[in-house]
């Protein structure tokens, strides 16, 4: 802390007030980077050289995703069942003693009597084993757009819980520097006070010691806000208990699960379709829906739309017949006479009508139809919310712009001049020391809003990055696993 020699004039205590508050408004107006390590310090500043990155979170957190391996732990089984869905029925055999007599028993007293063996064979209606298989091997094609939309959210998630998180250790940063202008304009009012000097007035130092009461509590209320976003993060970042080698890689990056720390700088995230996002124009609803149509989640969900297609076509097969065929092999014992019986064999053809189509037939390919209905309106539903959420983030991008630059080009530089103008006046004891202590809590409440100005900016941009996903290419090799 900086030493004040109260006992020279009044003047001169001014002027080392101007020193240390003037000076840091230069050095944070001329340089908006947030130095953190001088406020982190010591033990806390070697360890932002582990810092967990906005990109090494995103990695982590898409790695260790657990929903990805039941996917496609889930598209493999619907893969094998495709296999066994153009697999006949097994056959069905039986034995049975047939025509035995009942007053003996004997197998050699009625020619009748046989020992019969039969194999029967069911055939399915139509086409229905291909169409089975074919709806099997459709759903299995949505599972790969729902992992790589599964990913690009994660990456929405986990980004912005992370500048969330960055945007308070920020602040913190923030009013910790202005905390200890704070310290040092307290002890200097203080001794100015006791030592009679200057027109230090103990409302002063009662109003200096309110303001550093005010700021423990925001950083109170920051560290809360950051225990419960670094929680959120936690759950992503956690390494799958299955494998243990991403565990092991995980602890080798040297970050605490309940006390990390962000990098300094704040991830410049440029948007995929910059074009479209910042003309002045608005797209129609048409084009947009053409651009969101390759998105992941709606070729998924195309995806489901084909299957239950199929499914129609499968429900149709109901009103071909079924058909079994059957083979029988009946043996016979000689005659008690000792004279030779042939054995017998029958083969048969069965199959049934399907006569009373009305409440069975019919109704099911009404319900296959409304199924596919159905996932349309799911379809129509995603679009619909893709488009809103556009037009929401398009219009609050545009708004949230303009106010970055009415802070960074007007309203901060004024703010810095009202600062140092108040400064001025209270060291030529011409001034209020409750005014300098306003405009200087009017500055760092005006940095701490647009540091949320420009994290918001960030968020938004991730939001229309996901909605614009299937602008991208497609990784071919992740849809083939």
């Amino acid at each position: 802390m900086l030493k004040f020699n109260v006992k020279n004039q009044g003047v001169s205590l001014g002027f080392s007030i101007y020193l240390a508050l003037g000076a840091t408004s230069l050095s944070l107006y001329s340089d908006f980077s947030y130095a953190a390590e001088d406020v982190l310090g010591g033990e806390q500043a070697l360890s932002l050289e582990k810092a967990l990155s906005f990109e090494k979170a995103i990695a982590l957190a898409q790695k260790n995703d657990p929903w990805l391996i039941g996917n496609r732990h889930q598209q493999n089984a619907i893969t094998a069942l495709s296999t066994v869905a153009t697999t006949l029925p097994d056959p069905k055999v039986s034995i049975a003693f047939a025509n035995l007599p009942t007053d003996g028993f004997a197998f050699d007293q009625e020619g009748m009597t046989q020992l019969k063996v039969g194999v029967t064979q069911v055939i399915p209606r139509g086409d229905s084993l291909a169409l089975k298989s074919k709806q099997l091997k459709i759903k299995s094609q949505a599972y790969p757009f729902q992992r790589e939309n599964r990913k690009v959210k994660v990456a929405v998630t986990v980004g912005q819980l992370w500048l969330d998180a960055y945007r308070v250790q920020q602040s913190i940063v923030l009013i910790e520097k202005d905390r200890s202008l704070f310290l040092q304009l307290a002890d200097v009012a203080q001794a100015s006070y006791s030592s009679a000097v200057g027109k230090t007035r103990q409302q002063d130092i009662i109003r200096a010691q309110l303001e550093l009461t005010r700021l423990d509590e925001r950083l109170d209320k920051l560290a809360q806000q950051q225990n419960r976003f670094q929680g959120q993060l936690s759950q992503w970042l956690v390494s799958s208990v299955s494998s243990a080698s991403n565990i092991n890689n995980f602890d080798q990056l040297g970050l605490n699960l309940h006390n990390y720390h962000f990098s300094l700088k704040m991830p410049t995230i440029d948007l995929i379709k910059a074009d479209l996002v910042l003309a002045k124009t608005w797209q129609t609803t048409p084009a947009l829906v053409n651009l969101f149509n390759q998105h992941p989640a709606i070729m998924a969900i195309d995806k489901k739309i084909a299957a239950t297609k199929t499914g129609i076509n499968l429900a149709k097969q109901k009103y071909k017949p079924q058909w079994a065929v059957n083979a029988s092999y009946g043996y016979r014992a000689d005659a008690p006479s000792g004279s030779s019986r042939a054995d017998l064999m029958s083969v048969g053809l069965t199959f049934d009508v399907p006569l009373f189509t009305e409440n069975r037939q019919d109704q099911q390919v009404s319900a296959a139809i409304s199924q596919t209905e159905a996932i349309k309106t799911e379809k129509l539903l995603m679009l619909r919310k893709f488009i809103g959420a556009y037009n929401s983030a398009k219009g609050r991008l545009s708004r949230l712009t303009a106010r970055q630059k009415i802070y960074q080009n007007t309203l901060l530089p004024q703010m810095y001049d009202q600062a140092e103008a108040s400064l001025n006046a209270y060291t030529n004891d011409d001034g209020d020391f409750a005014e300098v202590v306003r405009a200087r809590i009017a500055v760092l409440n005006a940095e701490i809003e647009l540091l949320t100005l420009n994290v918001e900016q960030q968020k938004i941009n991730l939001t229309l990055n996901y909605l614009f996903a299937g602008s991208l290419a497609v990784n071919q090799s992740a849809l083939a696993e």
